[in-house]
């Protein structure tokens, strides 16, 4: 795919996924949609990180109310099916690691597609908010998912009735985001997370990220049993053999992802 909307490129292990309407706060249109879970989709075999972050001044503004005519003409319920839907799926089933690098506001689906990451970092002049209720709509591209989980039923429902601005700094306190990282630290700060994760144990990874979602819904003696299946298959890996090697040799694991 030749992307237009937004710009892929892989380096060093991480494929940075950058959305690239800027002049419109990177709203999402249908053009972006298809071009993230074509990328996100690409890097898995590409890439052993994903970076999600936005080109200018705004992470992403939501949906671009004007794509395909009019906010009137919008079928919301198809788009989101046929369009959100697939998107989300690519960056929360990723087999291999993401962070959303907000690099400033993040609103109604934009905010719900950075917390579709495992892990968000933003500027600290960046923020969030749950905008859907101002034009008489519900949180939707998950929102309505992500926000009970990481914050709790009582902040989620404020947070969504309200629809206030929620900065990076109270949203790293309320467990909604993962870091809030000073703006003139930000990029070397999220490129060394990525490298981290590109040149770490890519099976465990993803078995970490199957455990930890699934204890939402197991009881505790199903958890257990999830935890003994999937360490016995990260047992089974290189990479394990890797790091019980560099332990006892006393130097840095060099893991391949296998």
């Amino acid at each position: 795919m030749i992307y237009d909307a937004i710009e892929y490129e892989v380096r060093e292990g991480v494929a940075v996924v950058a959305l690239n309407r800027p002049d419109v706060m990177n709203a999402l249109n249908s053009q972006m949609r298809a071009e993230i879970t074509h990328a996100v989709t690409a890097a898995q075999t590409a890439a052993r990180a994903i970076v999600l972050t936005g080109r200018g001044r705004a992470f992403c503004s939501g949906q671009d109310l004007g794509d395909g005519g009019s906010a009137a003409s919008l079928d919301v319920e198809r788009t989101l099916r046929d369009e959100y839907v697939p998107m989300l799926n690519a960056i929360v089933n990723s087999r291999i690691p993401t962070i959303s690098a907000v690099n400033g506001p993040a609103a109604g689906a934009g905010a719900n597609l950075a917390l579709a990451a495992d892990v968000v970092i933003a500027t600290e002049s960046s923020y969030f908010v749950q905008a859907f209720t101002r034009i008489g709509l519900i949180p939707d591209a998950g929102g309505t998912y992500f926000l009970p989980r990481q914050i709790g039923s009582a902040r989620a429902m404020g947070a969504a009735l309200f629809a206030d601005q929620i900065s990076a700094r109270q949203a790293a306190d309320w467990g909604m985001i993962y870091e809030a990282v000073a703006d003139a630290e930000f990029e070397a700060h999220w490129q060394s997370r990525a490298a981290k994760l590109a040149a770490g144990p890519t099976v465990a990874y993803q078995h970490l990220k199957t455990a930890l979602r699934g204890s939402f819904e197991n009881s505790l003696d199903e958890q257990l049993a999830l935890e003994a299946q999937l360490q016995g298959e990260c047992g089974k890996t290189r990479d394990f053999s890797e790091g019980v090697m560099a332990f006892l040799q006393k130097r840095p694991p060099s893991y391949e992802g296998r």
